[in-house]
């Protein structure tokens, strides 16, 4: 019997997991944005987050009760995680670097498209079935990204052209993350272990672009290899790390708000988020968008929630016609991974 005040309780819980959830989901975009107006080197910030949640993430593992965590030999490791974490680095990589020249509205509005590169390469690896209400989806998603960048008056092509990438590159990260997360006997459905054997595979993908685009122009910059002010170069450091706490504080904070509630929760607050955070823009950063631009944003998400709903019922549909024991296989997971394709934190961890 449930003890009085249970409801209450569980309400005020999940409450709390979605602000907490909210602080770093937001918390990171408007970092990367900020920082940016300072150190204009995003290939080099990214690897410096996947240090850091490298070794948050090892250490989490060292720490953990459990004391057998999987660690995949090397040839499964480049054959499995390889293809996912190469897409990733990519996404994450064009994601921030679009922060140079595009508004936060016009990057999260952008990223939301990932949906419908998600839904091709589902179709294409045969994980989603074809539903004429996938139509409907790309239409409502497609039409609002029109109807938001149409006369814009902060439009950037460059910028927008970067963050269309990764959203491209976005639809192959989460449908091989799909993939990866699928395959019981590699032993990574804990965040923890996904964000640990990611991250060195993103840091070796990344890095040649970093090499090409950034290694020059960084190691002649005075703002890091060329300093003058051991004060402000570790205060530069600090403030480049701490982009990776957020990072892995986000992948925490969606494993625990998806395990005490549900992915249906997780995705749901991930849509209300996306209004949070286009209104905390125009008061914050000066955003500026009209009437037109609010419309296709509300058209966008229609979409969404379009798109998420038909996950729930697919899910529901599913659980009940299964055993138990597989109740949880792919419509759950395609749920948590809906809501991925906004927010770009290094972890790669398809929790949220």
């Amino acid at each position: 019997m449930r003890a009085p005040g249970g409801g209450a309780g569980s309400a005020a819980l999940a409450a709390g997991l979605v602000l907490l959830y909210y602080a770093f989901s937001i918390g990171i975009t408007f970092y990367n944005k900020w920082i940016m107006k300072s150190f204009g080197f995003p290939l080099f910030m990214t690897l410096l987050h996947l240090l850091v949640i490298f070794a948050l993430s090892g250490l989490t593992r060292r720490c953990a009760r459990r004391p057998a965590r999987p660690l995949l030999p090397w040839a499964a490791y480049l054959r499995q995680v390889g293809p996912a974490a190469l897409s990733t680095a990519l996404d994450v990589g064009l994601s921030n670097w679009s922060f140079l020249y595009i508004t936060v509205s016009l990057y999260t509005m952008t990223k939301s498209s990932a949906v419908l590169f998600i839904l091709f390469f589902s179709l294409v690896f045969k994980l989603e079935e074809p539903r004429a209400a996938l139509v409907l989806v790309v239409l409502l998603i497609a039409g609002g990204l029109f109807l938001f960048t149409y006369k814009a008056t902060q439009f950037d092509m460059e910028g927008f052209a970067m963050v269309l990438g990764a959203s491209f590159l976005g639809g192959i990260r989460w449908t091989l993350t799909q993939i990866l997360l699928q395959k019981d006997e590699l032993g990574l459905q804990n965040p923890i272990d996904t964000m640990f054997h990611l991250q060195p595979a993103m840091f070796l993908g990344l890095f040649p672009l970093f090499a090409a685009f950034e290694g020059l122009p960084l190691s002649a910059s005075e703002k890091l290899f060329r300093f003058h002010e051991v004060d402000r170069l570790l205060g530069l450091l600090g403030k480049l790390a701490l982009g990776g706490l957020l990072a892995f504080g986000l992948g925490f904070s969606e494993f625990l708000l998806v395990s005490k509630t549900s992915s249906l929760t997780l995705s749901i607050s991930g849509i209300f988020k996306e209004v949070c955070t286009l209104l905390l823009a125009t008061h914050l950063m000066g955003d500026r968008l009209s009437l037109l631009n609010w419309l296709g944003f509300v058209v966008c998400l229609l979409g969404l929630s379009l798109h998420v709903a038909l996950k729930a019922l697919s899910a529901t549909g599913q659980k009940g016609a299964r055993q138990p024991k597989e109740s949880c296989s792919s419509p759950d997971l395609e749920l948590l991974l809906l809501h991925h394709q906004e927010e770009e934190d290094p972890a790669g961890f398809p929790q949220r």
